[in-house]
């Protein structure tokens, strides 16, 4: 989220509440609208009560999905690194290849997926996919260690699918487009209510700062709720690959470290460089 959109966005709305209350004060009856204010405030109680209901529920749902986003990411980025290491115990024949191609992988997560997931789009399959899949084929454990890192990497594989599937689950959004449309009614409601308490008889302050913050904590409320509904949006506290870069690097230093040398199967954006691929 932008925080400095957001808080345009709120002081903006807060004025333009304001002023429309100022607007309406100078017809509204002295004493209000109200015979009963006592009974209005009883309704009022009710709408805002409706309103905090699905507010909650809605922010629960979305925070519930931004979590399970934000581990997938994490999740999925350390069984990367973990599957590169694993890849150096199979057959040389395909060990390296395997390396190689994993960070592909990780690469194509940072530089082709994310930018889709960060437009409010679900990402396709990620094209090094296939390639690890047709790689981890030609394995034929010959050793017990072999076979003890092929039964390994075939857990890691399924565990990186699913947090990946979990990473990519809220890209477009978990909150349904009817239950947008209750709350925004709901907002709405609460809002209007508040402008038949307008009373010329009252001071004007005490009037402005009442819908001022009636307004300003609606407006946050929205805000926050898109903000988790798109956990990958830029801005402030969005979801970023930086786990994924930094378990790249860490696997990298590794390699280094004992004399490893991956393959070049792809370039920093993680496109291959093999026309064929």
């Amino acid at each position: 989220m932008n925080l400095w959109w957001a808080a345009a966005m709120v002081v903006t709305a807060t004025a333009v509440a304001v002023s429309a209350l100022l607007l309406v004060r100078r017809w509204s009856p002295h004493g209000g609208h109200f015979a009963d204010t006592g009974r209005a405030a009883g309704v009022f109680g009710i709408l805002a009560t409706s309103f905090a209901v699905l507010l909650a529920f809605m922010i629960y749902l979305a925070f519930t999905a931004y979590d399970n986003t934000s581990s997938g990411a994490d999740t999925e980025a350390e069984l990367v690194a973990q599957q590169i290491e694993t890849a150096q115990l199979l057959p040389p024949g395909q060990q390296l290849a395997l390396g190689s191609e994993l960070v592909c992988y990780g690469r194509a997560v940072i530089h082709q997926e994310w930018p889709a997931m960060e437009s409010g789009s679900a990402p396709p399959v990620n094209p090094w996919g296939p390639r690890i899949f047709a790689t981890f084929r030609q394995i034929q454990p010959e050793t017990q260690a072999q076979s003890a890192a092929y039964a390994k990497w075939l857990d890691q594989t399924s565990a990186r699918e699913a947090a990946r599937l979990d990473r990519i689950s809220a890209a477009d959004g978990v909150i349904p487009a009817p239950l947008w449309f209750m709350l925004l009614i709901s907002a709405g409601v609460v809002l209007g209510f508040v402008f038949f308490f307008a009373d010329r008889g009252e001071g004007a302050l005490v009037q402005a700062v009442q819908v001022g913050a009636v307004t300003a904590i609606l407006v946050s409320s929205l805000l926050v709720v898109r903000f988790l509904d798109h956990p990958y949006a830029p801005g402030a506290g969005s979801i970023r690959p930086s786990a994924m870069q930094e378990n790249l690097d860490r696997i990298q230093l590794g390699l280094d470290q004992v004399g490893i040398t991956l393959p070049a199967l792809c370039d920093d954006q993680g496109v291959p460089l093999d026309q064929g691929a």
